[in-house]
């Protein structure tokens, strides 16, 4: 099933997730969902709270980015109670979107390397270092369970410039090809 996806400016996407067990409720279906949601959508990550549930929960499938990353082919995963122990690596810029903030497309700057602790969709712990496209998917999945979007890496100059279009996203005045839940949706006149 297609799951509505959260706008910035919820106040669920600035919260801290909460970890999760394996008798979380229907935990396998709705990971599905969120896969489905996130191809739907042509999202290569979603975390929970995107989709109105703070809990650490994302999945990504960075296939997408093959063409110009072959890395990235095939890297479709699960992330539960997700740790990042380490970033580092050079500070790598890179052009970000976000379902939560359709239409809008950002440079972020992010560290190159993560060292990263999680569980997978079987509870089954995994600890590796990711480099690349591949940590920038997850580290912009990760920003999510930490209450944070992308835009919150922009300066404070850049945020500024940036207010009326945030504004108009929590409002719902951007058009989307998919359901969304908006923190102050706009009234039609």
């Amino acid at each position: 099933m297609v799951l509505p996806i959260v706008a910035y400016g919820n106040s669920i996407l600035k919260k801290v997730a909460e970890d999760i067990t394996p008798d979380y409720p229907n935990l396998k279906q709705l990971i599905d969902d969120m896969f489905e949601t996130m191809y739907f959508t042509e999202g290569v990550g979603l975390a929970a709270p995107q989709i109105n549930k703070s809990i650490r929960l994302f999945v990504i499938d960075a296939t997408p980015f093959g063409r110009d990353y072959p890395e990235a082919v095939g890297y479709r995963k699960v992330f539960i109670n997700p740790v990042v122990t380490e970033f580092s690596g050079d500070d790598v810029s890179f052009t970000e979107g976000c379902l939560s903030l359709p239409q809008l497309y950002e440079d972020v700057i992010r560290k190159d390397t993560i060292h990263i602790k999680y569980l997978d969709e079987n509870f089954v712990e995994h600890e590796e270092d990711i480099t690349g496209i591949r940590s920038r998917v997850v580290q912009h999945e990760y920003d999510h369970l930490e209450g944070h979007v992308h835009v919150d890496r922009l300066s404070p100059l850049r945020k500024i410039m940036l207010k009326g279009r945030l504004r108009d996203i929590a409002e719902g005045k951007v058009p989307v090809d998919y359901r969304m839940i908006y923190a102050n949706p706009h009234k039609k006149r």
